[in-house]
């Protein structure tokens, strides 16, 4: 069965997603970026689709349930190198991926997902400050 890579980059996961995804090659990537996120403690997600030209109704919702799942386990997604074809499709579609962060590129991406994480552990640090005074 084939199999889109996932690699982990310290405390994120990136997917670049090189050719147009079939449902089985989708539900496998949910999956298996969900079970990645559990076992590394993953605080973010990037998913690269530049190389994407074609998208659908499916794969519009697989995008949003990983970002949804993740976000039930603490890692927020971004999203990154969407084509204007896909974009207009998605929105023709009536899919706005709700709770989806989006970016440019990967390098815009990455620093969307510190800023995600920079400011979530800036207001545990905030916290913690207030119950020593």
């Amino acid at each position: 069965m084939d199999r889109i890579p996932i690699l982990k980059m310290g405390d994120f996961l990136l997917v670049t997603i090189q050719v147009d995804l079939y449902d089985q090659l989708a539900e496998t990537l949910e999956s298996d970026l969900v079970n990645m996120v559990k076992k590394y403690n993953s605080r973010g997600v990037l998913i690269d689709i530049s190389a994407v030209s074609i998208i659908d109704s499916f794969m519009g919702r697989i995008l949003g349930n990983i970002s949804t799942m993740s976000k039930i386990m603490d890692a927020e997604t971004v999203v990154v190198g969407m084509q204007p074809a896909v974009a207009i499709t998605l929105v023709e579609l009536g899919l706005p991926l709700k709770g989806i962060h989006c970016a440019l590129n990967v390098e815009r991406g990455m620093e969307l997902l510190r800023s995600k994480i920079g400011f979530d552990n800036q207001e545990e640090t905030d916290d913690d400050d207030s119950d020593l005074e």
